[in-house]
């Protein structure tokens, strides 16, 4: 039978789209090529699925802020333990400085009292020589040079030293074929140090080395 030639064939529309709009889930194809719904089993482990990626994607891009901060407060803490070291360094320095300056302090006291003393050694080193030095006298006498020397007072120069012009002061001046070089062969004053100071060099004769050919001529000469 034919159609009317006003009426018009129906169009028919299928909805072949993969993904219910309304439910959002996966359609699998029927025979017939039109779209079909999913089994629950298989739409929920697709939903799963999409679930698990979406929470690592948030701890993904939450844990990017938080190793940022992490990295952050360990550089902070680097920071602060540098400066920790720095200062503890410097403190270090300082007490050893402080310490350095305070012995030389008590170095230069000694030595400035020792220095003004030794007048007064002088006076008991000839009495002891002309015998005048005896009885209490000595006795006090000694006990100062004890306590002298256990503050570091040290006494230098003596015959046969060879001559230093650092810390001898010659006075006069000979000649001999019996010594092999400067050397201090008679000692007018006493020279003293004190630690590594010098606080009076020695006052000294010395006699330098001369060939006992040139001595012989000298002799006969004076002859």
């Amino acid at each position: 039978m034919s159609r009317n030639e006003g009426e018009q064939e129906p169009v028919v529309v299928r909805d072949r789209r993969r993904i219910d709009p309304e439910t959002g889930q996966r359609r699998a194809p029927a025979p017939n090529g039109e779209e079909a719904q999913v089994p629950d089993s298989i739409s929920g482990t697709l939903d799963e699925a999409v679930a698990e990626a979406g929470t690592a994607a948030e701890s993904d891009s939450a844990a990017e802020p938080a190793q940022g901060e992490s990295a952050g407060l360990q550089q902070q803490v680097d920071e602060l333990t540098a400066d920790l070291k720095r200062v503890t360094a410097e403190y270090a320095n300082y007490r050893k400085r402080v310490e350095r300056d305070r012995e030389s302090v008590i170095a230069g006291a000694k030595a400035s009292v020792a220095g003004d003393l030794l007048t007064v050694l002088d006076d008991l080193e000839r009495a002891e020589a002309h015998g005048d030095l005896n009885g209490a006298f000595k006795a006090v006498a000694d006990k100062l040079v004890t306590t002298l020397n256990s503050a570091g007072l040290e006494a230098f120069g003596a015959e046969g030293d060879e001559f230093d012009p650092s810390v001898h002061e010659a006075v006069q001046h000979s000649t001999s074929p019996e010594v092999s070089g400067p050397t201090v062969t008679a000692v007018l004053r006493r020279g003293y140090r004190f630690a590594d100071r010098v606080l009076r060099p020695a006052m000294v004769a010395v006699t330098d080395h001369e060939p006992a050919a040139a001595a012989d001529e000298n002799q006969a000469e004076q002859g």
